[in-house]
């Protein structure tokens, strides 16, 4: 009789040894792939004239992809103080995150891009600029930019800030989206410090964060010479997009959105 409880108990202490085993591993495995497949939170950077619902495509597919995006309101006041507003937008937004910017907005990205957190950086039809560098320099740098054509100036008090011109500013900035389209985003257009693009960058985005660059081919504001080049520089992965113009985000969501993923990922 003891030599059978013994047995029992030998046999029962295995069993639950062999329990816990199992359930230890199979939690690190549940940890493991919980840290794998961990989604950083997109966040989307408008430029010039602008506001977040330029990002409306993009921003749909990717929360239909699981992810979480941020598109704040970038203030347009100028590179430092936008740049200082959004350090404390991201300063509230917690894991791992992936700085988008379109137009302006790629030079915010390159200032904000040593935030922590921040693992990878996507400029669409963005400039990329390098510490000490001036936006209004880098666009003159090459012919093509027919941005300074469609700008009125806005005169106030307080300083000048730059807005575009409804009457030309459609079919250089937009010439793949809908008439209609274009009228109503030149409607609601929110104008930008003329500052903005005479004030030197002070940051260049580390070398070693991976970078992707959307360069749509039959962008009229940002000459697509002078975003290869930035793109080149900058150690960036470039993807074309034929034919798209410089809002590119309006006309071909589906592909914006889709380098954003593969950067995500």
């Amino acid at each position: 009789m003891t030599k059978l409880m013994l047995k029992s108990r030998n046999l029962l202490l295995a069993v639950l040894g062999a329990s816990l085993l199992l359930a230890g591993a199979t939690t690190a495995q549940a940890a493991t792939s919980g840290q794998a497949t961990e989604k950083p939170t997109i966040v989307l950077l408008h430029g010039a004239y602008a506001d977040g619902s330029s990002w409306s495509g993009v921003t749909s597919r990717l929360q239909s992809d699981g992810y979480n995006v941020v598109a704040p309101a970038v203030p347009l006041r100028g590179i430092a103080s936008d740049t200082s507003y959004l350090s404390g937008v991201l300063a509230n937004i917690s894991g791992p995150k992936v700085l988008v910017g379109h137009s302006y907005g790629g030079a915010l990205v390159s200032e904000l891009a040593g935030t922590a957190g921040v693992k990878s950086l996507v400029y669409v039809a963005a400039f990329i600029p390098q510490a000490g560098e001036t936006l209004g320099a880098l666009n003159s740098q090459f012919p093509g930019s027919e941005l300074g054509d469609i700008t009125t100036v806005i005169s106030y008090p307080g300083g000048v800030d730059l807005a575009l011109n409804p009457a030309t500013a459609g079919p250089v900035l937009g010439a793949d989206i809908p008439a209609r389209q274009g009228a109503v985003f030149l409607a609601a257009q929110r104008p930008v410090a003329a500052s903005a693009f005479s004030e030197p960058v002070e940051k260049s985005a580390p070398a070693a964060l991976p970078k992707y660059a959307v360069i749509p081919t039959g962008d009229k504001a940002i000459a697509p010479a002078a975003e290869r080049f930035m793109a080149t520089r900058a150690g960036a992965t470039k993807v074309e997009i034929e034919g798209a113009s410089h809002l590119v985000a309006v006309s071909q969501p589906a592909a914006v959105t889709k380098v954003i993923e593969r950067a995500a990922r």
